[in-house]
């Protein structure tokens, strides 16, 4: 179990006449993470609304925000139970034998134009035997072909560009390697979180994008930029591309710095506790209570 506390700071400067947001920084309600404490602090006094999408645990505060100054501050505590299996012993799940609600994660989509990559992955990892260990190998993959270069890219690079250019940060890094898992029909999905163990060198402490693959049941950490430390996650978002999951998505003349964020592992007195490090077994962030039967 590892416990970790984190802050967001969010400025905007809002012109006239207002502004609607959808804030997506909530630390997210899951099996495997728990929030023990949080606050958060808004100098507007506006009417807001926290509401959850159930299959994921995300969370979403909604605002509408007066001209002027807005300042939103989140603080939270968690602690994170992560389930860990032995790589060679996780198998893929057959298409037939996929929920419904894990479908939606082999398709193509904004970012991640899956339909456009299908030789290449079949070329580079079809002959590779099913399982974590083939999902691993795409991880490694793109991590050998995409080099990290911050401010490289733009909200428009999908994975397709990343493919060609061959640079990007951790949201492209994260957009190839799942439009190559379901170029294999491999459910794969776009998650956020917050970048603990990046090197300082990278820049300020920051939103991260990371990736989690459904095999056996369960959704599979993986982080193909390598920048961070998978242990050390707290989920916020998860959805099909960076389109789902933005941490501010806003409708409205605004302006803002880039937010201030900071992350620290801290120790649970009442709980056996482990630093964040990175490991060689393979580490599940949820599960689903079940499959369907294969078809006879």
């Amino acid at each position: 179990m590892v416990r970790l506390q984190f802050s967001i700071d969010l400025q905007y400067q809002i012109t006239p006449p207002a502004a609607d947001f959808v804030f997506n920084f909530h630390a997210a309600l899951t099996a495997s993470q728990t929030v023990l404490e949080e606050s958060l602090v808004i100098d507007q006094h506006v009417p807001t609304r926290l509401e959850i999408e159930p299959a994921t645990g995300a969370r979403f505060l909604r605002l509408t925000a007066n001209p002027g100054p807005l300042n939103v501050v989140y603080r939270a505590t968690v602690d994170i139970d992560h389930f860990a299996a032995p790589p060679d012993a996780i198998a893929e799940t057959p298409v037939a034998n996929l929920p419904l609600s894990v479908l939606t994660y082999i398709y193509p989509s904004r970012y991640c134009q899956s339909d456009r990559l299908a030789q290449l992955a079949m070329r580079e990892f079809g002959h590779l035997p099913k399982g974590y260990r083939r999902v691993e190998a795409i991880c490694k993959w793109v991590s050998n072909h995409v080099v990290f270069k911050s401010a490289s890219s733009s909200s428009t690079t999908s994975a397709i560009d990343t493919l060609t250019e061959r640079t990007g940060v951790c949201r492209d890094f994260a957009h190839l390697m799942i439009a190559l898992c379901r170029a294999l029909s491999i459910p794969a999905r776009f998650t956020t979180g917050i970048d603990y163990g990046a090197d300082p060198a990278l820049g300020p402490t920051d939103f991260h994008a990371y990736v989690e693959v459904f095999l056996e049941q369960r959704w599979y950490l993986f982080d193909p930029s390598g920048t961070a430390i998978p242990m050390g996650f707290v989920r916020i978002g998860t959805g099909r591309d960076a389109a789902d999951v933005s941490f501010a998505t806003i409708f409205g003349s605004v302006s803002s710095p880039p937010p201030v964020i900071s992350i620290k592992a801290v120790t649970a007195a009442d709980r056996p506790w482990q630093e964040p490090r990175h490991r060689e077994e393979a580490l599940s962030s949820d599960a689903l209570p079940g499959l369907f039967p294969a078809t006879r």
